[in-house]
């Protein structure tokens, strides 16, 4: 028997394999899962701040500011100043940010649609509920 870890790891692997392959179809061979998760979390409004996308995406600011770097050098995200502290900047989607993430939301919603055919309604609304619970910080586990 295949210990959960190594399951969890495994499904991850496919399924961001997956998504992958679905960004590059659409257009986007540069782009990854975790850029998809920086895309929908930021305010399509008026930005946010780098230390808020790292905290709903659960990355560590450094790994984050790598992130909006890269996605930066490349148009996808600028840095502009936040109008209520001039010590900051906030992370706005450009055009062309804008239509990876409609196409990164897309793309989640067709795994999504996907692998809740491949499941069924009963045993997906499981794994989701189960995910969620094991996904929040515990005690136990210092956080």
């Amino acid at each position: 028997m295949t210990d959960i870890t190594r399951l969890l790891l495994e499904a991850r692997r496919v399924l961001a394999a997956e998504l992958d392959a679905d960004l590059a179809e659409r257009g986007y061979p540069d782009l990854r899962p975790g850029h998809a998760a920086l895309f929908l979390s930021v305010d399509r409004r008026s930005g946010s701040r780098l230390t808020d996308l790292a905290e709903q995406t659960r990355l560590t600011k450094q790994a984050m500011m790598s992130m909006v770097d890269d996605l930066e050098s490349r148009g996808y995200v600028r840095r502009v100043p936040d109008p209520s502290d001039s010590r900051a900047k906030l992370v706005r989607l450009t055009a062309h940010g804008r239509r990876a993430a409609a196409e990164c939301r897309r793309a989640i919603q067709g795994l999504e649609v996907r692998t809740k055919r491949s499941l069924g309604d009963r045993a997906y609304e499981a794994l989701r509920d189960s995910l969620e619970i094991l996904s929040e910080p515990t005690e136990a586990g210092g956080e």
